[in-house]
């Protein structure tokens, strides 16, 4: 299995309902969101923009995602808005495919550009580490089958402030395949704990 299997696996459309532990509060909060993921190939155009805005050579890339949500929490205010979108390309370490670069235009904590770090964990998980100047943030995504992703995530904040998130997603909607076996290829599952 390499990365990109991940991202073909969750192209389509997901409902993702989330659970957020507000730790120093000691209270949950629920919320929902619909997230719409398209898997880019190698040299897509904004794969290599991505790269180009971090000083990456495209090539190196094996290919990326357009991902798009809307949501809400459960303690938004009226003004609060969690829609967006982003793009990221993935970087192998030469050594070790299993691991490399995530490049963003948009992180997941802030909405700056940044590079972050993936793993394909023993279980076949996929982990997202990212450092940001405020904040660190861990995500791990596994398939419990190929309708139902996982999810779950940490954000620590300097100066003690942590929130941890599970979410369940399912899905609404498949990609367009060309075909009937390439669509049975991109949904099958790689493994029971694969994202």
């Amino acid at each position: 299995m390499d990365v990109m299997d991940f991202f073909r696996m969750s192209a389509g459309q997901w409902n993702s309902q989330r659970t957020t532990h507000h730790l120093p509060f000691r209270r949950a909060e629920l919320g929902g969101s619909t997230i719409s993921v398209e898997a880019l190939d190698q040299g897509h155009p904004s794969v290599v923009e991505i790269c180009q805005l971090h000083d990456v050579d495209p090539a190196s890339a094996v290919g990326g995602a357009y991902v798009t949500w809307d949501g809400a929490m459960a303690w938004d205010k009226d003004d609060e808005n969690h829609a967006g979108s982003t793009v990221f390309a993935l970087v192998p370490d030469v050594d070790d495919p299993s691991r490399g670069q995530l490049l963003r235009e948009r992180g997941y904590a802030e909405i700056v550009p940044v590079i972050g770090r993936y793993e394909i964990d023993g279980d076949g998980g996929l982990l997202l580490i990212t450092e940001y100047e405020t904040m660190s943030s861990v995500e791990r995504f596994w398939f419990a089958n190929p309708n139902l992703r996982l999810r779950t995530s940490v954000v620590k904040r300097f100066g003690g402030f942590s929130t941890a998130s599970f979410c369940a997603e399912s899905r609404l909607s498949e990609p367009a395949a060309e075909s009937e076996d390439a669509k049975d290829q991109a949904l099958a599952p790689v493994s029971a704990f694969g994202w």
